[in-house]
C-alpha cells in the first residue's frame, strides 16, 4: 500500500516554481490565461479588420465578414501565431508547450495557404460554370458554394504579425516585465 500516492501528495511533491493544473484555481481562469486571451483577442481583432479591409479592397461594407473565413488579415494565422508568441513569452521558448504552439501555427498557416485557397479557387470556377447552366438544368438551383475559404500567403503573414503584436502588448500590459 505504501507504493500507492494520493493526488494530494503527488501535488505537495511538485517544485514551488511549476506550473500545474492542480494549483490554485484562481491561476486556472481565463483571464489569467495569457496565452488563451492573446489568442482570442487577435482572433477578434482579425475579423473586425476585415470589415476595413473589405471595405478598402471593394469600396463596400459587409458585415459578414466578422464571421466569415478568407480575407485580410487571416484570422487563423493571428489566433495561432499570438498562441505561441504568448506562450514563448510567458513560459520561454524551450518547452513542449511551446513547440507544439509552433508546431500548429505552421500547420494551420500552410493550409491556409495551400489546401483551403484552392478550395477557394475551385469554388469560384465551379460557381462559374453552374451559372452558365440553362434554368432547366437539375443543377441550376444548386446553392452556389462559398469561395472565400483560404488565404493569400500576404494575408497569412498580415495575420501572424497582427498575432504577434497582440500577443507582445498582452504581455508587456500584464505588467510583467
Amino acid at each position: 500500500m505504501n507504493e500507492v500516492m494520493m493526488a494530494a501528495d503527488a501535488s505537495s511533491m511538485r517544485g514551488v516554481g511549476s506550473t500545474s493544473f492542480a494549483s490554485s484555481p484562481s491561476s486556472n481562469l481565463l483571464p489569467n490565461n495569457l496565452p488563451l486571451i492573446s489568442a482570442f483577442l487577435a482572433f477578434a481583432l482579425a475579423q473586425f479588420l476585415k470589415v476595413f479591409t473589405n471595405w478598402f479592397k471593394e469600396r463596400r461594407w459587409d458585415s459578414k465578414r466578422l464571421i466569415g473565413s478568407g480575407g485580410m488579415p487571416s484570422s487563423h494565422s493571428a489566433t495561432v501565431t499570438a498562441l505561441a508568441v504568448a506562450i514563448g513569452l510567458q513560459d520561454g521558448t524551450g518547452g513542449s508547450a511551446f513547440a507544439i504552439a509552433v508546431v500548429l501555427a505552421c500547420v494551420v498557416m500552410y493550409d491556409a495557404t495551400g489546401v483551403r485557397l484552392h478550395a477557394g479557387r475551385q469554388a469560384e470556377l465551379l460557381n462559374q460554370i453552374v451559372c452558365e447552366f440553362p434554368p432547366e438544368h437539375p443543377l441550376s438551383s444548386v446553392r452556389p458554394l462559398r469561395e472565400l475559404l483560404g488565404h493569400t500567403p500576404l494575408q497569412v503573414v498580415a495575420g501572424a504579425l497582427l498575432g504577434f503584436i497582440v500577443a507582445f502588448l498582452m504581455r508587456n500590459s500584464d505588467g510583467v516585465a
